[in-house]
């Protein structure tokens, strides 16, 4: 019978939440979808009491585990033959570059002469391989008897092993001691017995470290998913709001927006005034301080003169339009005359100026 059989619809849903959340990541599923969808939220349930939190279903986890265990034990063997090799082939590259600066002793030369002979040797067994499962001619028809013949005296091969360990736990040191300090720069200073008190523990720390940064991703990837969520919510909400907002507007703008209107002209109009009235102000203060009171009785006495002139003016004015007028009467003969009397005056004077310029000339 499944877990979920045995508690309250509330904590069912609580459950399922869970379990989609860590066990079942693709099925983000809503708080209505479970609602809505009752027999599925079961399946799920009943499910997850058969996988484990990758998906895997429990038989296939417990070997892929042990799979993992069986993968880590061979890295391993293979890592401790690989750093072996790889310190040995480092001896002798050292050795071959010392002698090319300074004089070796005959020990250190016969050392790694033999280290040498002994490695080629056996990686050249190791490429032959096994003889009984051969199918294909040996390579250059050698075989391992040959190969044998070439290994160096078994007195210089014990001599030589002795010596290896040596040579090897100490250059292991070194790179322990180099990757302490890159660790820790300031181990540099100590001495070798506090360097190898810390070495000792570092490869602790450095599993601790690395535990940390997989509980951070583990973190990370919880936040994430949780991120997610919460992100199809938030949008889920706006959408909402922006719907809410987009009514609002459409009932009660076109509602206020006349009264707005008329607010808002009223406000320019009294503005408008107060600007004129401001504007008024100022003249009134520059005349104030360009005019003083004698220049004001001045200039009223010489407006008083002007007026009465213009008064004069507009009477003569008066006068002449009242000739004109009656001189309008006579309609089409006055204007006649008029322009008989224009022609008789230019005549005139042309006659005048005829005679001036005679009388010049007889002077």
């Amino acid at each position: 019978m499944a877990s979920g059989d045995f508690c309250s619809p509330g904590e069912g849903m609580e459950i399922l939440q869970q379990v989609c959340s860590k066990q079942l990541p693709p099925c983000n599923l809503s708080k209505e979808d479970r609602l809505q969808n009752p027999y599925f939220s079961k399946l799920l349930l009943n499910l997850s009491q058969h996988v484990d939190e990758s998906g895997l279903s429990l038989t296939l986890a417990k070997e892929q585990a042990q799979a993992w265990k069986e993968v880590r034990l061979h890295k391993t063997t293979w890592l401790r033959s690989e750093i072996l090799h790889r310190v040995i082939q480092e001896l002798l590259v050292d050795y071959y570059v010392k002698i090319q600066d300074t004089n070796v002793t005959s020990e250190d030369k016969k050392f790694h002469e033999t280290l040498e002979q002994r490695l080629l040797v056996t990686e050249l067994m190791r490429l032959l391989g096994p003889s009984q499962e051969r199918e294909i001619p040996p390579l250059l028809g050698l075989e391992k008897a040959d190969l044998l013949e070439l290994m160096p005296l078994s007195e210089d091969f014990v001599w030589m092993t002795a010596r290896l360990q040596q040579e090897v736990e100490e250059q292991l040191k070194k790179k322990c001691f180099t990757l302490l300090c890159y660790y820790d720069p300031s181990s540099d200073a100590d001495s070798e017995t506090v360097k190898a008190a810390k070495v000792w523990k570092l490869a602790e720390v450095l599993v601790g470290e690395q535990q940390q940064c997989q509980d951070a991703k583990s973190q990370q990837k919880e936040q994430m998913l949780l991120l997610e969520k919460k992100s199809a919510t938030y949008s889920q909400v706006l959408l909402r709001c922006l719907t809410l907002l987009q009514r609002l507007l459409q009932e009660h703008r076109l509602k206020t927006q006349s009264e707005l209107d008329r607010i808002n002209a009223q406000y320019l109009e009294v503005k408008c005034g107060a600007m004129i009235l401001k504007l008024r102000m100022e003249e009134l203060k520059i005349l104030s301080d360009t005019y003083t009171v004698e220049k004001v009785e001045v200039h009223r006495l010489i407006r008083d003169r002007l007026e009465g002139a213009i008064h004069l003016q507009e009477q003569d004015m008066e006068k002449s339009r009242q000739v004109l007028n009656s001189y309008e009467v006579l309609g089409e003969e006055f204007d006649r005359l008029v322009k008989e009397y224009t022609v008789l005056k230019q005549a005139t004077e042309n006659k005048r100026w005829a005679l001036q310029e005679f009388n010049k000339a007889y002077r």
